[in-house]
């Protein structure tokens, strides 16, 4: 392999035709700053006389061209160093062949000055459009986050829809039937077929099935263990795509082909880590399945395979007492040790049965709940939607329903619940109500606080963004007006002006001049200190220290407790980020005369604790409600040490102040 002979950054540099045309632009310049002979064009030549300028001075002054294009192509560096070489073309002129020399060096430093000025706004301009597209690139990330939140969202719904209908009844054919429903309303397929392994005989047995022809299920209602597609499915436990089943060379019978079912999947459903049975979902058209509806299908698949093993399981334990007693241990164990709240009551509104996450959620004893009224356990303005669900269980327009209703605790507190009901039967005929509720109080307000969130972060986005703008404006913008406009001034001047008053006021230009590049400075710091990326998460924080005691005259004090040490650049960002937010909030509401910021590196953990002695607050019961009781900055400070796997406490309490503690993991 041949040696590279110049460095890439170098080749690609030389390559860029805009290097050679800004190369000739200079030189062109400089030929015409340095040859007596090449004159300007008279049109030109006229406006020199009539603004009263020299033809060296317009020539000094078209440096700044190449100059800012430098800076447009290249950055500040660019600018710069084309700065620094049009000052050596126009020194030797201006110093030895120039009429009138101070004028000459007046003009050179003039656009020397100028030139790094406008290569360094442009080079801030640049950065502030990165910054920018770094916010939208963070938006558009949040979007896509609360997208799959609500695909989420959807697919739990499903899988909730479908187990209310399977779990209405523990009879075999009932449920079957069920399901089927739910599938073909979940999928939107138009046939569903489902088969139940027997172990014994190492057969599939065609149990229930839709949007098939009687010849189909004559031809298929048994399936040997490997044979086909549900017969390797159930063999194999692992899901099937067919593109197009009338055309695969592995079907065995003709009536598959006759009955022209093309795209489907078959799923196995699992019930106890063993396959019980296999789930297909088929359309007569070409349809292409995505993996997520083949995932979808698989959880539904399993929820059958429970609910037909429970099924089968009621129907065997039914032949005989003992059997049933079985049964009815097992359901009961499955009853108490449910998570969610479950509660029976007879058609008299009266609760004849309830398990222990029943007496969690609602703070009543058994005996206690035996002796109510089903009704009394819910809030007066959702009853309606209580007895409505009841009223159609009973008319039997629905056999099941869900709702969302609110829950009356014995302390008297309400919370939400999701409200999922069916009918019990005996002997066919309807003796009880069924509820399983699920408390959805912390779900609601975590939604809610998440929707007040995204709309309070978009709306600190654009203030933040309007406030830079209009301190660039306000500030920035309107010195560099006043600097150009003086160096105009200056220059119509020179001819009437000593030389100590070209110094004077030279002298005041620089001083303007570094005046705008210290408040573009303090901008940049704002947004991002300098001293975080070159010098560590340390420096940085005796930096926002300092800063905060120097505007605030707060006594803000730094202690470094163990051995010190760099850490990864998202973990200082984090950290310097959650202390500056808190200073921040120190230095506007807490009133304090203190503050302390204290890093502690321990061998697993690094900890950051900010204490200060202000008034202090009353901080809400749980950090998801921070957002609605606008601690937007405490809010974000949580967020942030969540995603890096840490924690944030924060304990407070009026006339005591605040203290704010951020671990991370090592």
């Amino acid at each position: 392999m041949k040696q590279q002979l110049l460095p890439a950054w170098l080749s690609n540099t030389i390559r860029r035709p805009g290097l050679w045309l800004l190369l000739a632009t200079f030189l062109t310049i400089t030929l015409f700053q340095y040859s007596e002979e090449i004159h300007h064009p008279a049109f030109l030549a006229d406006l020199n006389e009539h603004l009263g300028l020299t033809r060296y001075t317009v020539e000094r002054i078209l440096y700044l061209l190449p100059i800012i294009w430098a800076g447009v192509m290249f950055g500040y560096r660019g600018g710069a160093i084309t700065s620094a070489a049009a000052l050596i073309c126009m020194l030797p002129r201006a110093i030895f062949i120039s009429e009138h020399p101070e004028d000459a060096l007046v003009e050179t430093v003039v656009v020397f000055f100028v030139g790094n000025l406008t290569a360094y706004s442009l080079e801030l301009l640049r950065k502030e459009r990165e910054r920018r597209a770094e916010l939208e690139i963070a938006q558009k990330l949040l979007e896509s986050q609360l997208h799959v939140i609500e695909q989420s969202e959807n697919r739990l719904a499903a899988l909730n829809k479908t187990s209310d209908v399977i779990s209405q009844s523990l009879e075999l054919e009932q449920v079957l039937q069920s399901a089927i429903t739910s599938v073909v309303d979940v999928m939107v397929v138009e046939a569903v077929r489902i088969y139940i392994l027997n172990e014994k005989q190492g057969m599939l047995n065609l149990s229930a099935h839709r949007g098939v022809s009687d010849e189909f299920v004559t031809g298929t209602s048994t399936i040997k263990l490997g044979e086909g597609f549900n017969g390797r499915v159930a063999q194999t436990g692992e899901p099937m795509y067919v593109e197009d089943a009338s055309e695969d060379p592995r079907l065995t019978r003709l009536v598959l082909k006759q009955e022209n079912i093309r795209s489907q999947i078959i799923v196995p459903m699992t019930a106890k880590g063993k396959v019980v049975g296999t789930l297909a979902a088929a359309v007569h058209s070409y349809r292409c399945f995505l993996p997520e509806e083949v995932e979808l299908l698989t959880a539904i698949a399993n929820q059958i395979g429970v609910a037909v093993d429970n099924a089968r399981l009621y129907q065997q334990e039914q032949q005989a007492a003992e059997k049933l007693r079985t049964s009815e241990q097992k359901y009961r164990e499955l009853f108490e040790n449910a998570h969610d709240a479950i509660w029976l009551h007879n058609l008299d509104d009266s609760i004849i049965a309830a398990n222990s996450a029943c007496v969690q959620l609602t703070g009543y004893s058994l005996d206690e709940l035996r002796n109510l009224k089903a009704m009394q356990l819910i809030s007066k303005d959702t009853q309606k939607t209580a007895k409505n669900i009841e009223r159609l269980l009973l008319a039997r327009q629905t056999s099941g329903s869900r709702g969302e209703v609110k829950l009356i605790k014995k302390d008297g507190s309400e919370a939400f619940i999701e409200l999922a009901s069916s009918l019990v039967f005996a002997n066919g005929l309807p003796t009880a109500v069924q509820h399983i509720a699920r408390d959805v109080t912390e779900q609601k307000r975590m939604q809610e606080n998440l929707r007040f969130l995204v709309q309070q972060i978009t709306r600190a986005q654009e203030e933040e963004r309007k406030r830079i703008a209009q301190e660039l404006h306000d500030d920035t913008v309107q010195s560099i007006v006043v600097h150009a406009r003086q160096i105009d001034d200056l220059i119509m001047r020179l001819n009437n002006l000593e030389k100590d008053d070209i110094a004077k006021h030279l002298e005041k230009l620089y001083e303007d001049a570094d005046n705008i590049r210290q408040s573009v400075h303090r901008v940049s710091q704002d947004l991002r200190p300098a001293t975080l990326d070159r010098l560590g998460l340390l420096p940085a924080l005796d930096w926002v220290a300092s800063r905060t005691a120097k505007y605030s005259g707060i006594n803000v004090k730094v202690e470094i407790i163990g051995q010190e040490r760099r850490l990864s650049d998202e973990e200082e960002l984090v950290l310097f980020r959650i202390t500056q937010e808190a200073l921040q909030n120190v230095e506007k509401h807490a009133k304090a005369t203190r503050a302390e910021v204290r890093v502690e590196f321990g061998e697993k953990r690094t900890r950051v604790t900010i204490k200060d002695d202000g008034k202090g607050f009353e901080p809400p019961r749980s950090v998801a409600d921070l957002p609605r009781f606008g601690r937007l900055g405490l809010a974000g400070m949580q967020e942030r040490a969540h995603l890096l796997g840490g924690t944030l406490v924060i304990a407070s309490e009026i006339g005591k102040g605040t203290i704010v503690t951020a671990e991370l993991p090592v």
